[in-house]
């Protein structure tokens, strides 16, 4: 078996992206207490959307809904079956976000699911999981995914696992650096070189 090299043109980034599913609703488990809980975002604005979105992802150079055009966010925010979760602390301050998409019939993609760096490693992602699968399993839904990849939190992978999804399926993605763009300060995901 021979190994194949593809290489990434200065100036993008590669990463390795995993799907996982669900195809059953897991059994109850008890939770860690947590001093956070979740608010209902009914159509957040865009720019209060951005600002959480950037605050959760930008570490792991999450940016797709950094670029993508006001008027197709806005029919994500806006859209019935699309349902988006601010995190709260015990003050109020949205450290975290949850969104769900119910677009596909059946199916329920967990398509954002993070908390700010500050807050991770201390269990408080599973708390949060549990919300996510307790909304995402209602009649109807004979499915729930969602997918990681090499650029987000190395624990990301196993976390999920942990929680009863199962890997489907892997693909490479090329993206535009968002740092050389200007999307994201150069400064931030230290842990992926910057390729000019």
């Amino acid at each position: 078996m021979t190994s194949r090299f593809i290489p990434v043109t200065p100036g993008e980034i590669a990463t390795v992206v995993t799907h996982l599913e669900m195809r059953a609703r897991p059994r109850p488990r008890p939770l860690k207490p947590s001093p956070l809980r979740l608010k209902r975002w009914s159509a957040p604005g865009i720019d209060k959307y951005r600002l959480l979105y950037r605050r959760v992802g930008e570490p792991w150079l999450w940016f797709s809904r950094l670029v993508m055009a006001d008027d197709a966010l806005a029919a994500i925010l806006t859209d019935d079956a699309v349902e988006i979760f601010a995190v709260l602390d015990p003050q109020g301050i949205e450290v975290g976000l949850l969104e769900l998409d119910f677009r596909a019939p059946g199916q329920c993609e967990i398509a954002f699911f993070g908390l700010i760096p500050q807050l991770t490693g201390q269990g408080l992602g599973g708390w949060l999981m549990g919300q996510a699968l307790g909304l995402a399993w209602r009649g109807g839904v004979q499915r729930v995914w969602v997918h990681t990849c090499t650029l987000d939190d190395p624990r990301a992978l196993g976390f999920y696992i942990a929680q009863g999804f199962t890997p489907t399926g892997r693909e490479i993605e090329l993206l535009p650096d968002p740092r050389l763009t200007g999307v994201i300060p150069r400064d931030c995901a230290p842990h992926v070189p910057l390729i000019g």
